[in-house]
């Protein structure tokens, strides 16, 4: 952590997340830890050159005792970052019980769920306790940004804290979800005490202007709330809010560089000869209701029956990565696509042709690069996307393929790229197998027209942007 010298030489930059991107490993009496791919550490790394930085979270482990937490503290230190300690129970309450039981699937627009006063008592407390330590961290002009729907208290909370002490930070908020209309979001008893918290922040982000009008609607039915005071902004006691769209972007070099990388590109060679005369189409998900894969295969499966002239020309390859295991619709729905999987198989693979290759795993940046290049048609199935960045990735990969988007007008990538895109609406089985069969017998000069499109918003839009 930075020297007072240091600090008084440098702004500080605080990042709150629910998880630090850093992995913990005890090793003997200690531990190490390492930086997760992809994260936004990445891309905030190069502000370390003009400003102290500091990323505070849970570390994803319980300590056993205070020697246990102190060590966890001085491996998280290495990495510019704090751990904020959680009793296994109350991590888990607020984690998969409120933030991912309740609030994930009400931001989703998901009907039928049930309010548990434990669960939002647990996500009340980890925002207190987060709430405290980063108070304890900051010191006045520091700038605070916090990020996501496990912390909707804490900009409220943490700016009491601030004041109390005498110290003045402003606060920044992104949510990196949808936020829902509102007849959606009042369904949630706890909804006022949410705009509470993200109204306390001097600036609330959103990754589209849908979202953003949402949730001043959500503002302005709050009894607290004066109203809008100008353009995006909104009054509530003595502080204002001001609310933003703010695109997030992904690295487009990174992916070039990777392109380069001899294993990818003997693996590439090696899916294109494994795949010849296919048209290969990818899809990568978490393993997650709000991503459609459900709604995916079945579409799938319609363009297999609907086309039997392409059963043999097609393959589509389905990354399916693992998340939330634990939690029973999680595990629901895993069962629901394995049953899919295997009927699509059953009725449609030979021995010398699969349609379908399913993995239902996490595969490696190199790995995931090489599929992305060799692919020519990329299948985004959201229900609901926060914004939902393979698209961005797979744009990137398919500099000289030229690949097609065909993409769900509910995913928020669709505001942006919906040009250059095949857009769909992703409960409509029907509407997904014809924007299959356009993809997959799109002409060359049509391709490429629609890939520059997409490839203007996925450079001019980048994480570093």
């Amino acid at each position: 952590m930075a020297t007072s010298k240091q600090h008084a030489n440098k702004s500080t930059l605080i990042i709150v997340s629910n998880r630090l991107p850093l992995s913990l490993r005890k090793v003997d009496n200690s531990f190490e830890s390492s930086t997760s791919s992809g994260g936004l550490v990445t891309a905030l790394s190069g502000l370390t050159d003009s400003m102290n930085f500091k990323w505070l979270g849970w570390p994803g482990i319980t300590a056993a005792n205070d020697e246990e937490q102190e060590n966890a503290q001085r491996a998280l230190g290495e990495k510019m970052a704090k751990g904020i300690f959680l009793e296994e129970q109350l991590a888990q309450d607020h984690y998969d019980g409120f933030s991912n039981t309740i609030l994930w699937p009400t931001l989703h627009y998901q009907s039928g769920i049930e309010f548990r006063e434990e669960f939002w008592e647990a996500y009340r407390q980890v925002n207190e306790i987060f709430a405290d330590v980063v108070a304890e961290e900051a010191h006045t002009g520091d700038l605070i940004w916090i990020h996501d729907y496990h912390l909707m208290l804490l900009p409220s909370l943490l700016r009491s804290r601030l004041r109390a002490q005498g110290k003045e930070c402003p606060i920044g908020f992104t949510l990196h979800t949808p936020f829902p209309a509102r007849d959606v979001w009042r369904g949630l008893p706890v909804e006022k005490e949410l705009v509470t918290g993200m109204l306390a922040s001097d600036v609330v982000g959103f990754h589209t202007e849908e979202y953003k009008e949402n949730f001043a609607t959500a503002c302005v039915n709050h009894s607290d709330v004066v109203g809008l005071e100008e353009t995006d902004c909104i009054r509530m006691g003595d502080h204002l809010a001001h609310l933003g769209v703010f695109i997030v972007g992904i690295d487009p070099i990174k992916f070039s560089e990777t392109l380069k990388n001899p294993y990818v590109v003997n693996r590439i060679n090696e899916l294109r000869h494994m795949h010849s005369n296919k048209t290969i189409m990818i899809g990568v998900d978490r393993l997650d209701y709000t991503k459609g894969l459900v709604q995916k295969l079945k579409g799938y499966e319609r363009f297999l029956n609907d086309n039997p002239e392409l059963r043999n020309k097609v393959v589509l390859v389905q990354v399916a990565v693992p998340s939330r295991e634990n939690v029973k619709e999680y595990q629901d729905l895993e069962e629901e696509i394995q049953t899919l999987v295997g009927k699509i198989c059953g009725e449609h693979c030979a021995p010398d042709n699969f349609p379908l290759v399913y993995m239902h795993r996490s595969i490696s940046f190199t790995e995931l690069t090489a599929l992305y290049s060799v692919a020519e048609v990329c299948l985004v199935t959201s229900q609901r996307d926060g914004m939902n960045l393979v698209a961005s990735e797979y744009i990137a990969c398919q500099g000289h393929r030229h690949g097609v988007l065909v993409l769900s007008e509910f995913a928020g990538a669709a505001s942006f790229m919906q040009e250059g895109s095949i857009l769909f609406h992703p409960s409509s089985t029907d509407q997904l197998s014809q924007a299959i069969y356009q993809a997959v017998t799109m002409n060359q000069d049509e391709r490429k027209k629609r890939y520059e499109s997409l490839c203007d918003f996925v450079t001019n839009y980048t994480r570093c942007a």
